[in-house]
This record gives structure tokens, sequence and C-alpha cells, in this order.
């Protein structure tokens, strides 16, 4: 049985949007559920746009339909509201995703989930509600659902919340405080991600297996800003900030519109996020370099940014 029509839950998302395209041009039929339609026109080129709430069950039950195969994306660093928490995200949202799934009789499902996710976690929310749904996805698919895992680690690529903002902190004068500044990542690029989930929807040698997804560096936190620095030609002191003062940080930012930074990120940043049996090389894809993509990425930017400049000059003298 091939699994041709793709249902994905949290297609709007970073990886999302990517994934749509990358499955459509292998000639998958892509179904994006998502509670505000209108909001995304762009992916019409790529996908069938369902409006419906993977919050109710009901709902989703019906928006997946007609479908071979379910993936779920949703995934949030920080919580929006008390009512759309980690747990009613990652758990939540999973138990619905499968419930869906064997009520429309769907056989694959593939789970977005992340390094280092544990129920057992120390105090890292995010982490443990990871884990937790990882725990749901292996008790609830059985019988009949064959169910592959991914656990990336932080992901990067063009309009990423992670190189970019950082990039736009090194604007801000002055010098940088830094928290966590010695937590160590191994990025993995936001296409390498896309193509392991790709290839996997019809590859049963996935089926039941989860995956960790790493670049082939590693890297401290200081160490990314560093880059970022000389890429963007902003380098900057930067302020290594000790653990109670990162802990103060923390709890200053979270209560802040945008929550930059908060106690839980402190709390993951704990548990270094690198791969100790890096899923791509099973998977067969080499993994791209950050260093590289980057340096491709923000030169690119800051020729775009000058010609931008020149133009906005030469209409001011117009």
């Amino acid at each position: 049985m091939k699994f041709t029509k793709v249902a994905l839950i949290g297609g709007t998302g970073f990886v999302g949007r990517r994934l749509t395209h990358v499955l459509a041009n292998l000639g998958h039929q892509c179904r994006v559920i998502t509670r505000h339609s209108h909001r995304h026109p762009e992916l019409k080129l790529s996908a069938e746009l369902v409006q419906a709430n993977p919050y109710n069950l009901d709902e989703l039950k019906q928006a997946v339909k007609g479908c071979d195969a379910v993936i779920n994306l949703v995934g949030i660093l920080n919580p929006a509201n008390k009512r759309e928490g980690f747990r009613e995200v990652h758990v939540g949202i999973t138990e619905n995703a499968i419930e869906a799934c064997h009520a429309a009789g769907i056989k694959r499902y593939i789970q977005m989930s992340a390094l280092q996710a544990d129920q057992d976690a120390g105090s890292s929310t995010y982490l443990k509600t990871k884990g937790e749904a990882e725990n749901r996805v292996r008790a609830m698919c059985q019988p009949g659902i064959n169910f592959t895992i991914f656990r990336p680690s932080v992901i990067f690529g063009p309009g990423d919340g992670f190189l970019n903002r950082f990039a736009g902190l090194m604007k801000i004068p002055g010098p940088l405080p830094l928290a966590c500044a010695k937590s160590r990542f191994a990025p993995v690029y936001i296409e390498d991600v896309v193509k392991a989930f790709a290839q996997s929807v019809n590859d049963r040698s996935t089926f039941g297996q989860a995956y960790e997804l790493c670049g082939p560096e590693e890297y401290t936190l200081r160490e990314v800003v560093e880059l970022l620095g000389t890429l963007t030609g902003r380098k900057k002191l930067i302020i290594e900030l000790p653990d109670f003062a990162a802990r103060i940080q923390a709890r200053i930012l979270q209560n802040l519109p945008g929550k930059l930074f908060t106690m839980d990120n402190y709390n993951s940043l704990q548990t270094a996020s690198v791969c100790s049996d890096n899923g791509l090389a099973r998977l067969g894809i080499d993994a791209a370099s950050m260093s590289a993509i980057a340096t491709n990425l923000f030169l690119h930017q800051d020729k775009a940014g000058k010609l931008d400049r020149l133009r906005a000059r030469a209409r001011h003298e117009d």
C-alpha cells in the first residue's frame, strides 16, 4: 500500500510550509489542517486547506477523512495562554491525531518530537511533554497504525526562529548579556529535516522507528552568536551570565511581550541538544553544515539589505 494522501497538522509552521511544498512536488496530495485557513493563501498552490480545530476531536476526525497518512508537526516553545499549555499542545493534540487516524482507518502516522524528549526529563516541561507525546504515539498506534518519530535538534534555515532571533539581537547597541552560553547544539538544516519526513512516508523500514536528527557540527550558544557576529558584521562583546543571573533574566523576560526567554527555555538549555545516533545517516541523508548555509544566508541578506538602502537613498534624492 502506498500512502499518497497526506494530512498535515501544524502544516502552516516553519517546517510544515516547506514540507507541504516538497510532498506536493513528490506527487502527494496534501491537506493542511488549520484553524485559520484564510491566513495561508500561499499554501493553496501545494495543498488543500481544511479549517478545523485540532483540540476538537470531532472536527479533526472529519478533517482527516479520506487521507492515507497523518503528519503531526505541532509544537510550541512557550505557551501562548493558559488554555494552550505544553501538555494541551504536545500531548492533547497527539492523542486527538491518533484517535482521528483510528476513526478514519488511516494506517500511517508521523510525529515531530524533539531531541532529548523524555517524560522523565529534568525540569523542562517542553521536553517532558514531548516525551509524554512520544509514549502516547507508541501506545495508541497499536494495533494498526505504522508510526515514525523524528527528534530534531534546533532547526535552522531561511526565516527560522533560531539564527534570525540572535541576528536580531546583534542589532541592539551595546554588549550582549548571554544566558546559558555553554549550552550545546547540533543545528540541523530544514531541508534535511523535510527530506527525512518526506522519504519516510512510504519507507517501510522507518515504521516503528525513532530518528534523532542533527547537523554535522556541534556549537555552544556562544559560538553560534560569535558566528552570527562575523557573518553580519556586527561583532560585539558577549557577557556570559552566571547561572543565577541567567535565571533572573529568564524570570524577567518571560513576563514581557514575545517571551524572548523563559524559565522553561532555561531548563531546556540545561540538556545538550546533540545526537547520540544521527538518524540522517541512517536514512542516507548527507547533513548540511550550518556554517556553510548560514554564510550564504546572511551574506545574501546583507547584499539585499544594502541594495534596499541604496534604492531608498536614490528615491530620496529624486
